[in-house]
């Protein structure tokens, strides 16, 4: 089955294509995509992987679910489409860059531009049906997206991967740590970021100057 996915990535991921958990998966998308509203649109699914090339990958940042709202996800963890009002977590993103790098708070939540720096905005579930958060998880999506996790980790090196929250967290074991940087917090939704858990982590900065220290360039938050 052809998946449309950067070139870049098919060396990495055609065995895990071709595996049968994957033909379920793509049966059952397909199937919720023919009867129900469901999102991001069919073409951004892989959106993540279509920004954000395997040679140029250099960030990682791991998501959950796309937005179930109207016209929200566009392929890319916590990223909107251009004129959509910015989520709650979005907004203490914006916040803590603001914060950290003294960045203006942007006009636009979408997210295509840290991806076209080398940043993976990888949500574990790349899909979601209308108005129902987790009703596209267990279907075969985090079996895909572990294996993409792992793929980088085994196949990169001074990748930086930040890990938000407690689901985030626990992909840590498929990283290996030795050869990678590994930032956690608090997810930057409003419940764990006005407990304290998110504000003031630094994160931006600390992962411009780790890729600095490997010689990279930092990115443009």
């Amino acid at each position: 089955m052809q998946v449309n996915i950067h070139e870049s990535w098919k060396p990495f991921l055609k065995a895990e294509f071709a595996k049968p958990y994957f033909s379920d998966l793509v049966s059952f998308v397909k199937n919720e995509y023919r009867n129900h509203i469901c999102y991001p649109p069919g073409k951004q699914i892989f959106n993540a992987f279509e920004h954000c090339h395997f040679d140029d990958l250099k960030v990682v940042i791991i998501g959950q679910d796309p937005y179930h709202g109207p016209n929200q996800a566009n392929g890319l963890c916590f990223s909107v489409a251009d004129g959509i009002a910015h989520p709650p977590s979005l907004i203490n993103i914006f916040k803590e860059i603001e914060q950290d790098l003294q960045v203006p708070y942007p006009t636009s939540g979408n997210l295509e531009r840290w991806a076209d720096q080398g940043v993976l905005l990888l949500n574990a579930t790349l899909t979601v049906r209308a108005h129902q958060a987790g009703s596209h998880q267990n279907k075969g999506w985090e079996t895909f997206t572990d294996s993409v996790i792992k793929i980088i980790s085994d196949n990169k090196k001074d990748v930086v991967f930040l890990l938000w929250g407690g689901y985030a967290k626990r992909k840590s074991k498929l990283i290996n740590d030795k050869k990678h940087h590994v930032l956690q917090s608090g997810h930057p939704s409003p419940l764990s970021a006005n407990r304290g858990y998110w504000f003031g982590n630094k994160h931006f900065s600390k992962t411009n100057s780790l890729l600095e220290q490997a010689g990279l360039k930092s990115v443009a938050w």
